[in-house]
């Protein structure tokens, strides 16, 4: 894996590098063929002219690069979210809150990366613009097999490969079902979706005003602590315990259902390393994941809340959306006001009962995704392919989503080794959380990479 983000800042720091320096590498790998079809738009200036101030050695960020997903608001360009139907809006007049906290923090504004068009799908795929392939930062290399890529996973798939390839230190993404942590897991890196009230996602595309959180990933959980706490505007509370204080819990139901031989592998032997590195691992079953399907029987927040903001749009240009995109914000029309009104009711009771159960514990352990990422040419477009796409996007998506609908926190690390197929292990626990997780996902990384 190519440095981090802490230690590049602490190598400026001590003079053996320059933001200059690092902002020339950033720019050659995102021109380069592993961030093909990653950047929409990549910034133009040679030297930003936030690198050409003395001062920006003393910024958080010391000038280092970072990439914004398609789906928000920098000032000066159009915010398209992945799509051709929104191209000839008129530029954003500013930069949206989450933006101007990176570039406050003296982040140097890398370029727009590609996404899934309006951020609703875990695969990765833009008919409109190409999909990225996948590449694993752990062995710096892509995904293949047999020859053939992967998809980057979704939505925020050319954010994910942008900090893979080491073009980006920080991607900033959204996640409303895993669109931060499902590419985490396909690249081999770290993608931390915080509590959602915890950073602004004004300026920004919604997907779902409910669930929609603004987020980023990283390569490692030590620079995820540091870029939410750029977003986040606060302090992350940092604990000195060990791992084996922490009683983990590995939920049975539903999360562990379906998984692959190769994530299997992986997922076991990292429980092994925690458990030998003294952490304390118990299985529960916490039956209330079951009633998921249930309390989304009639639509989820996504389909309704989407089709309220899209639906003028699909009535002028329906035929300029992904159709598997444009499918999915329509059953959102069918859904009554009634039942949008039991959904919230419901949820609500739900969380409270999730908390409930999980108060017992500090963190769950579950598989981020159950499954690798697909090839690109199994799930690329074309109705025939239809069938194997919504498979694996309703696989990738599974298990993230139960965090979604807790209003939760999560982070996604690497689980697999170089040569495996990437796979990630997801941290997680109720709202507000967050500092917990954290801590605790740098004790489990500090495990696995040492065991």
């Amino acid at each position: 894996m190519r440095p981090d983000l802490i230690a590049t800042l602490e190598a400026i720091s001590a003079q053996k590098t320059t933001p200059l320096a690092e902002w020339e590498k950033s720019q050659a790998l995102a021109q380069s063929s592993a961030c093909d079809k990653v950047f929409l738009t990549l910034e133009t200036s040679p030297i930003p002219a936030l690198l050409q101030e003395p001062s920006v050695v003393n910024a958080p960020l010391k000038g280092l690069a970072f990439s914004v997903k398609d789906l928000f608001d920098v000032a000066g360009s159009p915010t398209l979210a992945g799509s051709t139907v929104l191209q000839g809006t008129p530029a954003a007049p500013f930069d949206c809150p989450a933006v101007a906290r990176m570039n406050h923090a003296g982040g140097a504004f890398l370029g727009r990366t590609n996404m899934v068009e309006f951020a609703f799908s875990g695969i990765g795929n833009n008919p409109h613009f190409g999909t990225p392939a996948a590449w694993d930062a752990i062995s710096d290399k892509p995904v293949l097999s047999n020859g053939q890529g992967h998809v980057p996973g979704g939505s925020s798939s050319g954010a994910a490969v942008s900090v893979a390839t080491g073009a980006a230190f920080i991607g900033l993404g959204s996640d409303t079902g895993g669109s931060i942590r499902i590419p985490a897991a396909l690249n081999g890196i770290v993608g931390f979706k915080n509590t959602a009230r915890l950073v602004p996602t004004a300026g920004a595309i919604p997907l779902s005003t409910t669930m929609d959180t603004a987020c980023a990933m990283t390569r490692s959980v030590r620079d995820a602590v540091l870029a939410h706490e750029i977003l986040a505007s606060r302090k992350v509370a940092r604990a000195s315990r060990g791992l084996s204080s922490y009683r983990l819990a590995v939920p049975t139901s539903l999360m562990l259902d379906g998984m692959t031989a190769g994530v299997q592998k992986a997922w076991e032997r990292s429980l092994q390393k925690l458990s030998q590195a003294g952490a304390q691992i118990v299985e529960i079953p916490l039956l209330e994941i079951k009633e998921l399907a249930g309390l989304l029987a009639t639509g989820g927040f996504s389909a309704a809340e989407s089709y309220t903001w899209h639906r003028h749009l699909l009535t002028q240009g329906e035929a300029q959306y992904d159709p598997r995109v444009a499918a999915r914000i329509l059953k959102g029309a069918n859904m009554k006001a009634f039942e949008y009104l039991d959904l919230q009711a419901g949820r609500a009771t739900w969380i409270a009962r999730m908390q409930a159960a999980l108060h017992g514990v500090d963190a769950a352990l579950s598989p981020t995704v159950p499954i690798e990422g697909p090839t690109l040419a199994s799930v690329a477009p074309g109705a025939e392919r239809d069938d194997t796409f919504f498979a694996a996007n309703g696989l990738l998506l599974r298990n993230t989503s139960v965090v979604n609908m807790l209003d939760g926190c999560a982070l996604s690390l690497p689980m697999h080794h170089a040569g495996e197929l990437p796979t990630g292990l997801m941290v997680w626990q109720g709202p507000m959380k967050d500092d917990d997780v954290l801590n605790i996902s740098l004790a489990i990384e500090s495990a696995l990479r040492t065991a």
